[in-house]
């Protein structure tokens, strides 16, 4: 009992552990060495996050180029289809938030939808499949495979929403209304000033936070049911819980990927005035 309790435990930390690069030594991290230096990078994951977004964009580009006529009217096929309902869904809840055309919240939208539920949806593979093959190519043990279960490309990610709005609030408002805004809201009385900036400077910093913890949490922990599925349950019977709850991943998959895309949306379009960036 004790020798398949230590089985299932370096089962599941051999599983969680990213393939790593030290940046200050220039060399890839061995499995199971502790390295708590800041320049460290997960390659896996870095790897894996681009491989997706590229993969969005060749999946969108057929479907371009794959677009036939017959007497100048457009005959959808299914890339077609499955690409505009998609766009269509991404496009009546841009337009429910934020009515005003832009060349910046639809495309960056539908960038975050459909790149976070691919990262996402990696969860779906079999646990040991890819560093089984990883092994045997390039004999590389530890890989994790699922971006978006990792804290730095969810922080990375909502990081690049914060800068937005940082960007946009400074264009669009100005530096001397910014720090009107920031002083004087929402206590509107100069004795009010340090109150009133620690409740502005939390709620923007809150932003990046909620995104990206929320994100990361939910599919860290999915991530963590599919391994102790595999480590503690025989292999005849995992399909049980695996099958139900690879559907439910996919739910919950769709939503947080909805969620970040709609968050986003709110948060930078708090930024724009209605003229900003029109088509």
């Amino acid at each position: 009992m004790i020798k398949k309790t230590l089985e299932s435990k370096n089962y599941i930390l051999h599983h969680l552990q990213h393939l790593q690069f030290d940046l200050n030594k220039f060399k890839i991290i061995s499995p199971g060495e502790i390295n708590n230096s800041f320049w460290i990078i997960n390659l896996d994951s870095i790897f894996f996050s681009l491989i997706l977004g590229l993969l969005f964009l060749i999946f969108f580009y057929i479907c371009k180029i794959k677009i036939t006529k017959i007497n100048n009217n457009i005959v959808p096929g299914k890339f077609q289809i499955a690409c505009e309902l998609i766009i269509n869904f991404i496009y009546k809840n841009v337009r429910d938030i934020y009515p005003t055309k832009s060349i910046l919240i639809a495309p960056l939208s539908l960038t975050i939808f459909i790149w976070i539920f691919l990262m996402n949806c990696m969860d779906l593979i079999p646990i040991d499949l890819i560093p089984f093959i990883s092994n045997k190519i390039f004999n590389i043990s530890t890989i994790r495979y699922v971006p978006s279960a990792d804290l730095n490309i969810t922080i990375s990610m909502s990081m690049v929403i914060f800068i937005l709005i940082i960007f946009y609030t400074i264009k669009n408002k100005k530096i001397f209304n910014i720090i009107k805004e920031f002083t004087l809201h929402p206590f509107n009385h100069f004795i009010f000033i340090p109150f009133n900036l620690i409740i502005e400077i939390t709620t923007l910093i809150s932003k990046p936070i909620s995104l990206s913890l929320r994100l990361f949490g939910n599919i860290y922990s999915g991530g963590i049911i599919f391994i102790l599925i595999n480590a503690l349950i025989p292999n005849y019977c995992q399909w049980i819980l695996n099958v139900p709850w690879a559907i439910l991943h996919i739910l919950i998959s769709l939503l947080q990927s909805f969620i970040f895309m709609i968050l986003s949306i709110v948060y930078i379009s708090m930024t724009l005035e209605n003229n900003e960036l029109k088509k």
